[in-house]
């Protein structure tokens, strides 16, 4: 069976994510065009393969995969020689799955709820994240001792959290404290994601001029 991933993205959309963390994991990949602009994400075909009609979902070794988080997490478990998660049953390994499920279960609602302007409810304790001050405060927290959320080593986590906090700052949801901006400018200057920016770029410049 061929350890190709089959990704099914749009360079204007979460699939971000999976694109850069394909990158980091140098994994060999095909990148299907799910053209959000005319609606491929609900056609039969593509909802064949995530009837959610959402993006981005990658195909590999013959199982789908949905979500973000989960993407990052079986890529870097499907690629070990990259380094980019803990071996299983190491002492980092429960901190990067903290951190893996803060960012999408607290820091991307939170960000979402702000940058949309969501109003506040009334009970805070309903919510995934609580407050938004406390999420803030909490990602403020873990990336204080850098350079990354594990201290040295880099993994999925930083990819996944470190997407939402350039989405966040991008939107201005996310309070531009230096310590998110220091965090963000050094993912930003690895090589993998500048790969991946040059590509995404190319892919958004194909499916503006096929429009």
């Amino acid at each position: 069976m061929s350890d190709e991933v089959v990704l099914y993205s749009s360079p204007m959309s979460r699939g971000r994510v999976v694109h850069w963390m394909l990158e980091e994991a140098g994994a060999p990949y095909r990148y299907e065009m799910v053209d959000l602009e005319t609606r491929a994400h609900k056609d039969p075909a593509y909802l064949a393969v995530n009837p959610m009609g959402k993006v981005p979902a990658i195909v590999h070794r013959g199982v789908v995969v949905t979500e973000c988080g989960a993407i990052c997490a079986h890529i870097a478990d499907a690629f070990p020689a990259a380094r980019l998660a803990p071996p299983v049953g190491s002492p980092e390994r429960g901190a990067y799955y903290r951190w893996i499920f803060f960012g999408a279960t607290c820091v991307e609602p939170a960000v979402i709820d702000r940058m949309l302007a969501r109003p506040e409810v009334s009970r805070p304790s309903a919510l995934s994240y609580g407050s938004y001050e406390d999420a803030v405060a909490t990602l403020e927290a873990a990336l204080r001792p850098g350079p990354f959320l594990l201290g040295q080593h880099f993994t999925a986590a930083d990819v996944y959290v470190g997407s939402q906090v350039g989405f966040g700052l991008m939107v201005k949801a996310l309070e531009p404290r230096p310590v998110f901006q220091a965090y963000l400018a050094r993912v930003q200057e690895r090589p993998a994601y500048k790969r991946f920016m040059e590509k995404n770029d190319q892919l958004l410049a194909k499916m503006k001029k096929a429009g």
